[in-house]
């Protein structure tokens, strides 16, 4: 269950939701790598069009977060 703390802080830093440049930047891949995981259905990070851009939510990319996070204390 992602964290209140953690969707704060991602909507206070991109807004309530962020674009794929955005989440390149987040995610530390380049644009194209997520346009192509997102087209393969391999982006982990649900996403949604609207006016023609692509984006995701900032509570979805607040859980993802999380459980990267929960993943790495686990290991």
């Amino acid at each position: 269950m992602n964290s209140l703390v953690t969707q704060m802080i991602v909507a206070e830093r991109y807004g309530l939701r962020l674009s794929v440049k955005e989440l390149a930047e987040l995610t530390k891949l380049t644009e194209g790598t997520v346009r192509n995981q997102i087209s393969a259905q391999t982006f982990p990070i649900p996403t949604y069009n609207e006016g023609g851009k692509r984006w995701a939510a900032y509570q979805d990319v607040a859980a993802y977060l999380d459980q990267m996070s929960e993943q790495a204390r686990a290991a």
